[in-house]
């Protein structure tokens, strides 16, 4: 993998990635920008115990603009976006960001805090009309690649506490922007989900290692190879959620070897595959990878990504209503083991390595 990094208008940085072969990537952001805005506000509800991020300067983000004036296709003559030239992988910091270190003095009150920390947008191609499944094993294991080169530069990053890869696919889910991508989170706390998993492991240290093995064996797998696991967990709380579990006990995406990273590509290609020709229509879906935290547990979490839908039916999705919103009690429409029976029948058995 070659990196090569340059500074947009406004001095944010972008980095492009290719394979070795690639040409040399070049370009220069002409545009006039205005400064970045600083970084959100975090603001702590003792009830709940769990930070808020307040983000007012996101309201005004891009949303779903023309084919032509997309912010994640190159540059061309006519529009200028984020990205000044051709690109293979490329990942810059978000113009509108959750998180930066662009921290300002802000409002110094008992459970306020500045939003330290840091929001990427990662490309995975060019292709505007394209999709994380239509990409080939190469291209996959770049990704896996930059997705643990981003671990480790933002892990190093002052305040971030956990890191966060995760792609939001399809207008269901509510993407702002078509194009092809995903962010990466480096956030300045542990988030809710990941805390709660450390609390079992506190309990239970070989949890990740029992589930993995009861699993292995149940009618839930959906695909696996020498490597990973991919399987509708016992009690999903989606529609459609799988999990792929690395068979090494690993804290993070740098981790990983050499075999594990090229066996991953053909295990999450075959399944995304597998959403799509459920219902034969393109699946949304979230993709997270769960990490862990960057000074906590990292003898005991295990690093596995979760994929999951909200469409539970062709025309039908799964909504977050009172049970789940409010209440955190999600009531799924769709029995795991149907899922993976279904998931398993939409394509012929999984046979790569």
């Amino acid at each position: 993998m070659r990196s090569t990094p340059i500074r947009l208008a406004d001095g944010r940085e972008l980095i492009y990635f290719d394979l070795p072969d690639d040409p040399l990537r070049e370009g220069e952001d002409l545009r006039e920008l205005p400064p970045p805005p600083p970084a959100s506000e975090l603001r702590f509800d003792g009830l709940r115990g769990e930070w808020v991020v307040i983000a007012a300067h996101r309201q005004g983000r891009t949303f779903q603009p023309p084919s032509d004036r997309c912010p994640l296709c190159p540059s061309t003559p006519d529009f200028r976006s984020e990205i000044p030239g051709p690109y293979r992988v490329v990942t810059f910091e978000n113009r509108f960001p959750s998180f930066s270190d662009r921290t300002d003095e802000g409002r110094v009150l008992p459970g306020i805090r500045p939003g330290e920390g840091r929001a990427e947008v990662m490309c995975f191609t060019s292709d505007h009309e394209g999709s994380f499944a239509d990409l080939g094993p190469r291209d996959v294991r770049l990704v896996l690649d930059v997705w643990a080169a981003r671990t480790e530069a933002l892990t190093a990053m002052p305040g971030v506490e956990q890191v966060f890869p995760f792609e939001n696919r399809g207008a269901e889910i509510g993407v702002t922007l078509s194009h092809p991508h995903g962010q990466i989170y480096g956030y300045p706390f542990v988030p809710p989900a990941v805390r709660q998993i450390l609390t079992s492991l506190e309990r239970d240290p070989g949890h990740f290692a029992y589930r993995l093995m009861r699993e292995q064996t149940d009618e839930r797998v959906v695909a696996a190879n020498d490597h990973w696991t991919a399987f509708v967990p016992r009690a999903a709380r989606w529609p459609f959620e799988v999990h792929f579990y690395p068979h090494r006990q690993i804290p993070d995406l740098p981790a990983l070897t050499d075999a594990e990273r090229d066996a991953f590509a053909p295990l999450y290609l075959d399944v995304l595959r597998r959403f799509d020709a459920l219902f034969d229509l393109p699946m949304p879906y979230i993709a997270g990878w769960f990490q862990a935290p960057v000074n906590e547990a990292r003898d005991s979490f295990r690093l596995h990504l979760q994929l999951f839908s909200i469409r539970r039916a062709p025309g039908k999705l799964k909504y977050l209503a009172a049970s789940e919103s409010a209440m955190g009690v999600f009531i799924n429409d769709v029995a795991p083991e149907t899922a993976a029976q279904m998931l398993r029948d939409a394509l012929p058995p999984f046979t790569g390595r």
